[in-house]
């Protein structure tokens, strides 16, 4: 069903793209790709002066309140100027929902308000050098000792890991429990042992700093265990069905992006005596792009609604929207970059640049593959239920 976006939905939207036309412009998103840093002096007046980092924390924390409608508004206009720093800028997003969906009052008073003031980054540490989308085999632990845990383990492909004050870390607390033996820790940046390692030198999202985080014998306090015992996997399981309507826009942007440019550059450029817009193979490639466009942010805002509505479906809508999204930006990159032919496979011309950035969509967050096992898994199950 068609829904408007409220007046204060729009605002919002309106000031982040006013804010990316004035200072996320094609020269600064390439300027820090080609030096593959992230652009902290950028990223901090972000914080300081788009004043939406407690945008999903509840208003007793110091944040605004709202929701993933909201949150996906900020990152799809955040994409549409660059994928790599809109991920500086919005790692955290991810890297508190651990702590939103398990901690206690306590511990979300203590650990919310500086991020609310732009003071701290956090990131999301579940990934591993063997454990990609076979989360299940990630070898972290974490031991018991006196009033501590010990932490021991690597954990890779860590968005914004150079950048960030805190982690929220995934280990097992009880191995032999599979799943239902991981816990979720809250881990400073200056816990001894733990080791921020190499930077990764990626295709793509270049500005966003990745990273290994390493833990030898990282003792923290009891305290710092995110809400139970055992019941991290849930954790990660709440924060991922959350996430992915965030993904899925940055898909939107980027697909967003690429149509801008390819239909601009369609109406310029002239061969055989006209407009290349004049030609129908190219038309249909604009068309192609603006449907896959229009879906995505379609399926993206209705999961996002779920997710705010805590419906029950989300978990499908949500593997869905990140499905669709992220594999339409990769299609519409790689259109627009067909439809500049030549100059577009140049540095010159930003395609190239969202044709590389967008690959990251079809694998982060769970790939395309692993979101089509989650898909199938609940239409057999509604299937089933229906006899």
């Amino acid at each position: 069903m068609y829904q408007e976006y409220t007046e204060q939905q729009l605002e919002i939207r309106d000031q982040i793209r006013s804010f990316v036309k004035k200072e996320i412009t094609h020269e600064v998103a390439i300027h820090w790709d080609e030096e593959n840093k992230h652009p902290e002096e950028l990223i901090n007046r972000m914080r300081r002066e788009l004043g939406v980092n407690g945008l999903t924390i509840p208003e007793e924390y110091g944040g605004w309140g709202l929701g993933s409608v909201e949150q996906c508004l900020v990152t799809e206009e955040l994409s549409r100027g660059c994928l790599g720093i809109s991920l500086c800028f919005g790692y955290t997003g991810l890297g508190i929902l651990p702590i939103l969906k398990g901690a206690s009052h306590e511990q979300k008073k203590k650990w919310l308000p500086p991020v609310v003031d732009g003071e701290l980054g956090v990131s999301f540490c579940l990934s591993e050098p063997g454990a990609g989308s076979d989360v299940p085999g990630m070898s972290t632990t974490a031991v018991k000792k006196g009033d501590k845990w010990v932490i021991n383990g690597t954990k890779q492909w860590i968005t914004g890991g150079g950048n960030a004050g805190a982690y929220t870390v995934f280990a097992y607390t009880d191995k032999g429990r599979g799943t239902r033996g991981v816990s979720c820790f809250y881990v400073k940046r200056d816990t001894p042992g733990l080791t921020v390692g190499k930077k990764e030198d990626k295709l793509g999202i270049r500005a966003s700093d990745t990273r290994q985080i390493i833990f030898e014998d990282c003792a923290v306090e009891e305290v710092n265990m995110i809400g139970k015992e055992n019941l991290g996997f849930i954790y990660a399981l709440q924060t991922l069905n959350a996430s992915r309507p965030y993904v899925a826009a940055m898909g939107v942007g980027v697909a967003q992006a690429a149509l801008d440019y390819a239909s601009k550059y369609a109406r310029q450029r002239e061969q055989f005596g006209s407009k290349i817009s004049s030609f129908q193979a190219v038309q249909h490639m604009l068309a192609d792009m603006s449907i896959n466009l229009e879906t995505s942010r379609q399926v993206t805002y209705l999961a996002a609604r779920m997710s705010d509505a805590d419906d029950p479906r989300l978990p499908k809508y949500s593997a869905i929207a990140k499905a669709h999204a992220s594999e339409a930006a990769m299609k519409c990159a790689l259109d627009a970059v067909q439809i500049f032919g030549g100059y577009g496979y140049t540095k010159e011309y930003p395609v190239e640049k969202l044709m590389r950035d967008a690959k990251i969509l079809c694998i982060f967050e769970g790939t395309t593959q692993i979101q089509k096992n989650e898909i199938a898994a609940y239409v057999i199950r509604e299937a089933a239920s229906a006899k």
